[in-house]
């Protein structure tokens, strides 16, 4: 997911897909593609980058992130907020270059490749995939090239195709931790879909990137006691921040509407929360 599409280059293309890319201390442009840039993050990201830094979600977003209002679906998102300086570099950037560089955010990680998720149509055409997160349509990942012109990594002779760049950048266990959240963005990007009022934007952005006070929600409030949830996922999402973050994806599809993930408790049927 990108918020400047300024670069992309409108191209499909597949896993099979050849390009020369070589990024290294030595090149011209070592490190400039690090700043003054929009790096949206998804979940993942922010679990990954909170824990190498040992802070707490909510640390981490009012340090290093700002909220960024989708126009279309009225989405909240975290985008890496880039330095008050003159060079507005990326904060996590050294001229050794990146200091998190094993937790660097996914579109870091894809650079010069961009990759994306689309709903392909059944039959009739486009699916439109509305409330009831039924449809005949397939989730499809595709990938398309980044062009910026001042990269000079483009002209290295190092040789890839787009499955051996994933499997060298390490991208498989972000790719199935992002694919149910980027799922849920495509499904809230369906024509017809309502704005969100500022409550539930406010939910979205917790359940989506707050895990930390997401967590609290879940125990330190009545939530548990408004929806019946299995004990054994209860116990687990104590403890464990995957299971957690997965669990947040549930939230979000049920207070869309996208599905109905989560039961109400029968006794508490009918209050507000």
């Amino acid at each position: 997911m990108l918020l400047n599409m300024k670069f992309v280059e409108p191209i499909e293309r597949t896993l099979d897909s050849k390009f020369k890319f070589r990024c290294h201390k030595d090149i011209g442009c070592f490190n400039k593609c690090c700043r003054l840039t929009d790096i949206l993050l998804t979940p993942y990201d922010i679990l990954r980058m909170k824990k190498r830094l040992g802070i707490s979600s909510e640390e981490f977003l009012k340090k290093y992130t700002y909220i960024h209002i989708d126009e279309k679906s009225s989405h909240p998102y975290a985008v890496l907020k880039m330095m008050d300086d003159n060079e507005g570099k990326c904060p996590f950037v050294t001229p050794e270059g990146c200091s998190v560089y094993e937790d660097r955010p996914t579109n870091c990680r894809y650079y010069p490749v961009g990759q994306g998720l689309m709903i392909k149509g059944s039959e009739k055409g486009t699916v439109n995939p509305v409330r009831t997160g039924h449809s005949n349509g397939v989730n499809e990942e595709f990938y398309f090239f980044i062009r910026d012109p001042n990269c000079l990594g483009y002209h290295e002779d190092k040789e890839w195709t787009i499955e051996t760049w994933r499997i060298d950048q390490e991208v498989d266990i972000y790719d199935e931790m992002n694919r149910e959240w980027k799922e849920i963005q495509l499904r809230r990007d369906a024509i017809g879909q309502p704005k969100l009022d500022p409550k539930k934007q406010s939910l979205l952005y917790m359940a989506s990137y707050d895990i930390d006070r997401f967590r609290r929600f879940t125990f330190e409030s009545k939530f548990l006691a408004l929806f019946d949830i299995d004990k054994e996922e209860i116990e687990k999402i104590k403890t464990d921040e995957i299971a957690l973050m997965k669990f947040g994806f549930k939230y979000l599809k049920y207070i869309l509407m996208l599905e109905e993930t989560l039961k109400v408790n029968p006794v508490r049927k009918g209050e507000a929360f």
